[in-house]
This record gives C-alpha cells, sequence and structure tokens, in this order.
C-alpha cells in the first residue's frame, strides 16, 4: 500500500467491479457449457448465430473476463500490475464485442436492443482501466 490514501469511494467501485467481472465469468461458463439439446430448442436464427461462433471469441470472452477479475483485484490491493490484466480485458472486451455486434447476425436475430449490453461492457472496462491509470498518476496505486 501507498502512503497516500485512495479516495473513499474507491474500494465500493472495485468490489462492485469485482461482483461485475465475477458475473461475467458465469456467462463465460454458461456460453461454453451450452448443451446441443438446449440450443436445438432456440430458434432458428439464434441456432445457427451460435453455432457459428468462432473459437477465438470465446477465448477472447475469457481475457475479458478473468482479466477483468484479475485487474480488479489488483486495484483492490492497490497494485499498478493491475494495469496490465485491464488493458487485455479490454482489448479482448472491444474485439469481442465488436465481432458480436458488427459480423454477426446478432442485431437482427436480438433486435436494437443487442447493443445496449456490449457498450456497457466496453465502458465498465474503459472506466476501470482508467480509473487503474488515475490511481497510478495520483500516487495510492504503486
Amino acid at each position: 500500500m501507498s502512503n497516500i490514501n485512495a479516495p473513499s469511494w474507491f474500494k465500493i467501485i472495485v468490489i462492485l467491479a469485482i461482483l461485475w467481472n465475477l458475473m461475467g465469468i458465469f456467462n463465460f461458463y454458461i456460453q461454453i457449457t451450452l448443451t446441443q439439446e438446449y440450443i436445438s430448442g432456440l430458434a432458428a436464427a439464434e441456432q445457427v448465430l451460435l453455432k457459428t461462433t468462432p473459437l477465438w471469441t470465446n477465448i477472447a470472452f475469457a481475457l475479458g473476463v478473468f482479466g477483468g477479475v484479475i485487474g480488479s483485484v489488483g486495484l483492490l490491493i492497490q497494485k499498478a500490475w493491475a494495469r496490465v490484466p485491464l488493458l487485455i480485458s479490454l482489448i479482448a472486451v472491444f474485439v469481442q464485442m465488436s465481432y458480436w455486434l458488427f459480423f454477426t447476425t446478432a442485431v437482427e436475430v436480438y433486435g436494437s436492443n443487442t447493443y445496449f449490453m456490449p457498450i456497457i461492457v466496453i465502458v465498465v472496462a474503459y472506466l476501470l482501466f482508467s480509473l487503474c491509470n488515475k490511481g497510478i498518476e495520483k500516487g495510492y496505486i504503486t
């Protein structure tokens, strides 16, 4: 820990970030463990969307959520190394969500509301990375 104290709201935000990213890990687990039986019960367009998802997007998903948890834990203990996993998470999230929104039929299948969650995920990843950088700059993350 540094001699400079983090703002009073810092730990609350970081704990929420850890919970957010743990929910992301849960969603990742659900996505990679979908059974053929479950998928066959979906609408045809959803089936195609899920069956044509490339492996690299699942890898990006994993890097995004696991990088987010590791980076958020680094923030909690106020360590500058948190910047690296948070940057990896941000890049992975951006790549995965960009693919989902612009290179699949997700918007056609699920409607314009499909944009909401990916944008929120990218913004949260960016804000966590920025929070880490600000903490390093101000000296309460070392």
